[in-house]
């Protein structure tokens, strides 16, 4: 295996090409951009990475029951709203996540083109928050939303904290020539294009599933990274700090 320490577009798709000995006539530059895509895809579906935390704040509006996504979400992680028309400063609500189903029994019957009576809404500081729609990612409008209960009585200000689909390496304008991934994860990515190229090029399956191993292995040490970052700080796991009383000359 290459011991090379990062990729860039370059490099990487030189090396789907020599892994698979398969030159551009066959693996030209749409196809490789094809398999990158697909891979840093599934990469960011198996373990979510900190890199790609975002954070959106807005403020609702009154007597409307829903947000949008913000465009390019993966999924979300949590809502907060602040009790506050003005700033979001202070404590935070976190609203507790339920489906659809619990906010229509909560309100009695959900308004709006998803609800098929005018019922009438709980209103007050929102609790609750339900995910709906299908999200194209492309957009806020288009990248799904979120059901919210009660319904604001205030235009309070919140938050989104979410996970989103970060640029990835391409060989077009809206490509990058490195990511995080090609950098931190390299040999994970390689491993990955490598499944979809040998699915592509119907190749041996022992070579398929060699690089499918290969990559869940590697996967499962970079999700184990990612993990351990999350849970340490300096602060909480550095050395306990106590003074020590040495003795006088």
């Amino acid at each position: 295996m290459s011991g090379i320490s990062k990729y860039t577009y370059t490099t990487l798709t030189a090396a789907i090409r020599s892994y698979t000995e398969v030159d551009s006539n066959v693996l030209t530059q749409g196809i490789i951009d094809e398999f990158i895509m697909s891979a840093e895809f599934r990469i960011n579906q198996d373990c979510p990475m900190d890199a790609d935390r975002k954070v959106q704040e807005g403020t609702l509006v009154v007597d409307d029951n829903t947000i949008n996504s913000p465009a390019g979400a993966l999924f979300i992680r949590g809502v907060e709203v602040f009790n506050s028309t003005a700033n979001s400063t202070g404590d935070g609500i976190w609203l507790e996540k339920k489906d659809q189903t619990y906010l229509s029994e909560y309100i009695d019957r959900l308004t709006g083109t998803e609800g098929d009576l005018a019922g009438q809404d709980v209103t007050g500081l929102p609790k609750y928050y339900a995910m709906f729609g299908g999200a194209t990612n492309t957009t806020d409008t288009t990248s799904g939303g979120l059901y919210i209960a009660p319904t604001p009585d205030q235009a309070y200000i919140f938050r989104i904290y979410y996970n989103k689909m970060p640029v990835g390496l391409g060989s077009g304008a809206e490509g990058n020539s490195d990511t995080y991934l090609s950098t931190y994860f390299p040999q994970g990515l390689l491993y990955a294009c490598l499944v979809e190229a040998y699915g592509f090029l119907k190749g041996p399956m022992e070579m398929l599933t060699f690089y499918e191993n290969k990559y869940k292995s590697s996967i499962q040490q970079f999700a184990g990274m990612q993990l351990g970052r999350r849970r340490r700080d300096d602060y909480t796991d550095g050395t306990v700090r106590i003074e020590v009383k040495s003795p006088s000359p």
